[in-house]
């Protein structure tokens, strides 16, 4: 990279991890190995982040629409949420990485809420890397539950402006994602930060997510060191 480049290393990335069952399709095996690989990729990639100094990594990896998705498969997911707490939550915290959950707990297990909610409390007062699982998460639905938050202050209307429903997003004291990075080829949202991303940059590659590395995150973040962010108004004259 640059010397400019660096100066603009995003301080949130925001990923859509897209491509765990084709990765398995393709080697012969069930999709849950697709997604358990994909899950053991987190490591590198957050450490990585740290390193290059990104701030804020938001990861998307469960939507709310997945649980629509066969029931074995989602029991699977669950518990690989699980495993993935149990193993990294106290790495993460030696690392200094400060965890969030993204989303409605509701759905869960109550031992499940109870391990995420426990590793929430561990890393709380960490002030390096936030990293943001975004699991049982909708963009809609985290607009809608904002909304309600709102209307529950019994406000009146012209006090409610963009940074009141920024602030009861679950997101809320996190910068908006300056860029979005989605693997597997597929270039669309899928109700990721809907509100957040609204001025983000994309990056879409068709590496699938269990094999998406650090050198692809560098890639991705050159490429955002050669953009112009205007935020809808007009570059500088020469």
């Amino acid at each position: 990279m640059t010397t400019s480049e660096r100066q603009q290393v995003p301080q949130h990335i925001a990923v859509i991890m897209d491509g765990n069952g084709r990765w398995a399709k393709q080697r012969g095996l069930p999709r849950l190995a697709g997604h358990r690989a994909g899950t053991e990729n987190i490591r590198a990639i957050v450490t990585a982040c740290d390193q290059i100094g990104v701030r804020y990594l938001t990861l998307y990896a469960f939507s709310t629409e997945n649980w629509s998705r066969p029931s074995l498969e989602v029991q699977g997911l669950m518990q690989i949420l699980s495993d993935f707490i149990d193993r990294e939550t106290q790495s993460l915290h030696e690392q200094n990485v400060h965890l969030r959950h993204l989303g409605r707990l509701e759905g869960l297990s109550s031992r499940l809420r109870r391990k995420v909610q426990q590793a929430i409390d561990l890393t709380s007062a960490n002030t390096g890397l936030t990293l943001a699982i975004a699991f049982n998460y909708g963009g809609r639905g985290d607009i809608v539950d904002a909304v309600r938050r709102i209307v529950a202050m019994n406000i009146s209307p012209d006090q409610v402006d963009d940074a009141l429903i920024a602030a009861n997003l679950y997101t809320a004291g996190m910068p908006d994602p300056d860029m979005v990075i989605r693997t597997s080829g597929e270039s669309r949202l899928s109700n990721f930060l809907v509100w957040q991303a609204a001025y983000s940059e994309y990056w879409f590659t068709p590496v699938l997510w269990p094999d998406f590395r650090p050198e692809h995150l560098q890639q991705a973040i050159s490429d955002y060191g050669r953009r112009e962010r205007r935020f809808g108004g007009l570059s500088e004259p020469n």
